[in-house]
């Protein structure tokens, strides 16, 4: 089973069968799948993220069993996590959903992955609908439906598909097919007019009795779907292309799994800092780094068991009180330091942005994260004076990678560069298009501007051409539009009346601010007001990955920005 970044799937395989109101119309349907499935597909296996009774498992394992299914396996491999746990930490819990799908065995093993929705009463449940289709979305999977027609007429069903319809498509999945299990007779023809503007083709399924074994049950299953399913147009809606969502959940798992593949080391500077130890710790529990953490072992270990943490056991603690150690440090900062005397190493060491900066320069550590309580100056003011730029490299720059619900974008310069000049902006583009690609965001540039393609005139608009010219010059082969207004190179509708018919407007995904200014409100709205996980900022340019956190950073930003740090490191030894 592979994960995608934000792409065009030509062929899905996985599809996240989605019910408003359960019992056993959404069983039936999963049951009638799995057979239907088993026919294209050599191994097929089922996944229920959200869990509260095992009866729908044990309906699809005696399926399974029934059909005989390779990648059946224990029912443990077929578990997401508990709703209790679930709504008790929301964050978290959808990222161990998308860890624990990708590295079922089971799932890893199968063709082709059934993701069953959480469990309903009769009764639709509007916060669990909401829950199915960002677990959809985080799985990337399109979404088949399952509908209830039970005492319903035939609009109430039809407004009820669109209802989830509209749910779904809002998260950033996708609808293929509808199902109506139980189905009234004589309902067939008039749902299908009513919901002729979806466009998606709808299956009636009868009702079974509930009565007997598992297997006696799924073998019902089985011949109430073969006569309501047409196979033919079944296999036809899960052949439509799909654009999978990135939410930040999977887009983090996708960066510590990248990450684990490296396994740099990385060391955080603010060792005994609760947000930082977390982070730590989940980092070391998904094996994606090695970690350093600088402080006192005894004080570093007794916060870890304060609260509860359970593999800071695997990093490395490193005293900054250690004399050999900073007497090494020290030797190697007088070579790289235009310093007068001993005693302002002696000084500068005492910090921890200088002491870990110094472990990545000598080769102990791969990268450095740090900012959680530091301002940004004391992270940076080290890695320009000790790490230095690349070669032929004039500026370092910060991006921010902006975790919007259902994809990725990268926003720079939002950290370092105030007033950019024109080739400035041009080469902050180009690191940017580079962390873009590193992270798997296919990067679109646009260059902002109170202008769209001449609409304004002044100083600030002649400043944004000029680098859109020189990185005509140095990236032909990249996508770009500018000078362009915000919406103009965000929004396809608002696109096609300020610029119509440039290709690249409306679709950008790499957002060059024209000054500090502009980037950092931007980043900070964005975040705020617009829900968005911002990652970052990720310093660009510089030979050794160090990056910043800013001084609100979750336990979640940490992790991201230790994540990106680890990738980094693996582009650095590529060139």
């Amino acid at each position: 089973m592979k994960q995608s970044s934000s792409n065009r799937i030509e062929l899905t395989d996985r599809v996240f069968l989605y019910s408003p109101a359960g019992g056993w119309g959404r069983d039936v349907v999963a049951a009638g799948l799995l057979k239907s499935l088993s026919k294209r597909h050599p191994f097929v296996t089922f996944f229920q993220p959200l869990c509260r009774q095992e009866a729908p498992l044990r309906l699809l394992s005696a399926a399974s069993g029934a059909l005989q299914l390779e990648a059946a396996g224990r029912l443990e491999e077929h578990e997401g996590i508990g709703e209790e746990e679930y709504y008790a930490n929301e964050a978290l819990s959808r990222r161990e959903i998308v860890t624990k799908f990708y590295d079922s065995p089971a799932v890893k093993k199968a063709d082709f992955a059934l993701v069953i929705g959480s469990n309903h009463s009769k009764v639709a449940h509007p916060s669990k609908m909401y829950t199915d289709a960002l677990l959809s979305a985080d799985l990337q999977c399109p979404v088949l439906l399952s509908v209830s027609g039970e005492g319903r007429s035939a609009h109430e069903v039809a407004e009820s598909i669109k209802a989830c319809a509209r749910t779904v498509q809002e998260k950033g999945s996708k609808i293929l097919g509808a199902f109506v299990s139980p189905s009234p007779a004589g309902i067939e023809e008039q749902v299908r007019i009513e919901l002729v503007d979806l466009s998606i083709p709808v299956w009636f399924i009868g009702r079974i009795e509930e009565k007997g074994s598992a297997k006696e049950k799924a073998l019902a299953c089985f011949e109430a779907c073969q006569k309501g399913i047409n196979e033919e147009e079944l296999f036809r809606a899960l052949s439509r292309p799909f654009t999978a969502p990135v939410t930040p959940a999977c887009f983090q798992f996708s960066l510590l799994r990248q990450a684990s593949e490296k396994k740099k080391t990385i060391v955080l500077p603010e060792g005994g800092e609760e947000r930082v130890l977390r982070a730590a710790d989940y980092v070391l529990s998904h094996d994606a780094a090695d970690i350093i953490l600088l402080g006192e072992e005894e004080y570093v270990k007794r916060r870890a068991a304060n609260i509860d943490l359970s593999f800071i056991s695997k990093a490395k603690i490193l005293s900054m009180e250690n004399e050999a150690l900073k007497e090494k440090l020290e030797g190697e900062m007088k070579k790289s330091l235009p310093l007068k005397d001993d005693e302002d190493v002696a000084e500068l060491i005492k910090d921890p942005s200088y002491f870990g900066t110094m472990l990545v320069k000598i080769g102990m550590a791969d990268g450095m994260v740090s900012g959680a309580v530091h301002p940004t100056a004391q992270t940076v003011r080290p890695a320009l004076k000790i790490i230095r730029t690349k070669p032929g490299v004039p500026i370092v720059s910060g991006s921010m990678l902006m975790c919007m619900e259902d994809h990725v974008d990268i926003y720079a310069d939002v950290a370092i560069v105030p007033n950019p000049t024109p080739s400035q902006l041009a080469l902050i583009a180009s690191q940017t298009c580079k962390t873009a690609r590193m992270v798997g965001i296919d990067p679109i540039v646009g260059f902002l501007s109170y202008s769209t393609l001449g609409s304004g005139k002044g100083k600030d608009v002649e400043m944004v051409k000029e680098a859109v010219e020189e990185f005509r010059a140095s990236s032909p082969k990249a996508p770009f539009v500018g000078p362009i207004q915000f919406d103009a190179a965000c929004s396809p509708q608002v696109a096609r009346l300020k610029a119509p018919g440039n290709p690249v407007a409306g679709r950008v995904s790499a957002y060059i601010c024209p000054d500090l200014d502009s980037g950092n409100i931007l980043y900070k709205a964005v975040e705020r007001t617009g829900g968005a996980t911002a990652i970052g900022p990720i310093l660009q340019g510089l030979c050794k990955p160090v990056n910043d956190l800013s001084r609100g950073s979750t336990m979640w930003d940490i992790v991201n920005t230790i994540a990106i740090t680890a990738l980094t490191c693996e582009e650095e030894d590529d060139e």
